[in-house]
């Protein structure tokens, strides 16, 4: 009777933890993201050298722009996020469940980098302002910036492969 009632509970202890969600009906135990590698983007010098070019999954709609890197565990520096706004302003970004602390760069609207925060607090609601207004938010890796050299006179050029 005592192993039978072992069996039974260790079968289904796994089957209600993996079905616990959050408020969004995501599964805690789920990494949503799963990278698309949708296009490439380069951080250009102003001379035009090319300090680093990374892979990229395009955030361009409401839905993509409030998933954003939400619950990544990882990321290397051969890839990040680039957040396509649909207009011009100061709008602002968070970490709201995200895990990893990442380098974020704010980007006007003729490429030039505005400026960056770096090796953002994980998982922080406080809000991450751009010093003037962004067209596109590229997020990478914690250290990104001071590893390959990114400073406000860097561009970003950047395509779409899918």
């Amino acid at each position: 009777m005592r192993s039978a009632a072992l069996l039974v509970l260790s079968t289904l202890v796994p089957l209600l933890l993996l079905g616990c969600a959050d408020e969004s009906g995501q599964s805690e135990n789920e990494d949503l993201r799963s990278f698309r590698d949708e296009g490439t983007l380069a951080f250009v010098q102003p001379n035009g050298d090319t300090l680093r070019t990374i892979t990229i999954d395009v955030a361009d709609s409401d839905a993509e722009r409030r998933r954003g890197l939400m619950r990544q565990r990882s990321l290397g520096y051969d890839r990040g996020m680039l957040f396509v706004f649909d207009t011009v302003d100061r709008g602002s970004m968070w970490m709201k469940n995200t895990p990893l602390p990442l380098d974020i760069i704010f980007v006007a609207p003729d490429s030039q980098v505005i400026n960056i925060a770096r090796r953002t607090t994980p998982f922080s609601e406080e809000k991450i302002t751009p010093a003037a207004p962004r067209k596109y938010v590229v997020e990478v890796r914690a250290g990104f910036a001071d590893r390959f050299g990114l400073t406000d006179s860097t561009h970003v050029r950047w395509n779409r492969t899918n």
